[in-house]
């Protein structure tokens, strides 16, 4: 029985809750990693609408040709109207022929147009309506981990993210340079001994015995490094450290990847969003191989952005901040292979505001949509996650 099969029969199955909370798809052991790609990363350039004339008249010095066998620099076929990026091709693109990556093209937050990205990140993070009052101590991970039983969260940031603050006990690590913990044993007996007594007691102790289990894992993995084992270059080397602590020990995460804000030379097929596409595409294919084969059946990975960027190139053969982007859902479960979500023909007239490309899959009812057939989660939950937002089913899982 694939997983498909099984979500469907634990969904035909009355609903178990336990104290107000789902008992959420146990036994499936699914598995969900958030990759936040901050800067505002240019989805044109990376699932790039071949298809379109006024792409390539649109960007003289930018765009990736189209795909051509003979040609490496040239785009990757994905179908008739769009291709994916050059750099991707020994990441990515082997996902996109097993079924196991889809692209939402025209993703991204329809009520915040400020194309700021600290607003549009905290927009996104928090999962609330921009209009009304926010509560910054309530991100949407943290509340989704609320509804879940047996969840085990983990940010892998040096700081905790707004995406998962909120009532519950989160730990995080920054694990991209990871070094021995700064309090030693004697200073951690002695700050659990302070809070022995009080409300805090079980959250200190949890909180170093986290630490402790991830720089032993970490620090592990880092001496294979040193002998050719693992790459210790940037996100591909902290993607497998995620991929073996989310096989091992927790299976909701979040982690983020910086430097995707392109305003000067950008590069088309080369250049420097190629050399970081590059990057970011071996990180998540190692962090599928380090999963392992079985769990990456039962694991889906979602990548974002906060916005896209400007659909025309900018005098500084570069991209300025734009609306729609692209969302990536992968994993060896999902209905894959394939281009996902509402579509327009990608012209100067579908344009949103004659610069961007539109929004018309909201992150709010992507998400609502994803976490429905992830978790089987019923209504009344998905309302505490998002409310008022009627989820958007793409048949990605």
């Amino acid at each position: 029985m694939n997983r498909r099969e099984l979500i469907k029969a634990f969904a035909a199955s009355a609903s178990l809750t336990l104290a107000g909370r789902v008992w959420a798809a146990p036994a499936t052991d699914a598995r969900l990693l958030v990759v936040f790609l901050r800067g505002a990363y240019d989805a044109a350039n990376v699932v790039v609408p071949v298809g379109s004339e006024f792409y390539y008249a649109s960007r003289p010095t930018l765009a990736v040709a189209r795909p051509d066998a003979g040609n490496p620099n040239a785009a990757l076929a994905l179908d008739a109207g769009w291709g994916l990026h050059p750099a991707l091709r020994d990441s990515i693109y082997p996902l996109w022929a097993r079924r196991e990556i889809a692209f939402v093209p025209f993703a991204g937050t329809s009520d915040d147009l400020s194309r700021s990205h600290f607003e549009t990140q905290d927009t996104i993070e928090l999962g609330q309506a921009v209009g009304g009052s926010r509560d910054y101590r309530s991100g949407f991970m943290s509340r989704l981990a609320t509804e879940l039983t047996r969840v085990k969260p983990i940010s892998f940031t040096d700081q905790l993210p707004l995406i998962f603050r909120g009532q519950n006990q989160i730990p995080n690590i920054g694990i991209a340079s990871v070094s021995k913990p700064g309090v030693d044993d004697r200073q951690a007996r002695l700050i659990r001994e302070m809070y022995a007594k009080g409300d805090l007691a079980n959250s200190v102790s949890e909180g170093f015995r986290v630490r402790d289990d991830v720089y032993k894992s970490v620090s592990e993995e880092m001496m294979a490094a040193n002998r050719g084992a693992v790459s210790p270059r940037g996100f591909e080397l902290s993607a497998r450290r995620i991929g073996r602590l989310m096989r091992e020990q927790f299976n909701l995460g979040f982690v983020d990847v910086g430097g995707w804000d392109t305003h000067v030379n950008q590069g088309a097929a080369t250049g420097y969003l190629a050399d970081r596409l590059g990057e970011l595409g071996r990180g998540l294919a190692g962090f599928s191989e380090e999963i392992g084969p079985q769990m990456w059946r039962d694991t889906v990975v979602v990548v974002i952005s906060e916005f896209g960027r400007t659909f025309r190139e900018n005098g500084d053969r570069g991209t300025d901040h734009g609306h729609g982007s692209v969302y990536w859902v992968m994993g060896g479960g999902i209905n894959g292979g394939r281009m996902a979500g509402e579509q327009v023909q990608v012209a100067q007239a579908t344009l949103f505001q004659n610069r961007d490309f539109p929004v018309l899959t909201d992150y709010k009812a992507f998400f609502a949509g994803l976490i429905q057939h992830v978790y089987g989660l019923q209504q009344a939950s998905l309302e505490r996650i998002f409310t008022g937002i009627k989820p958007k089913d793409l048949n990605l899982v």
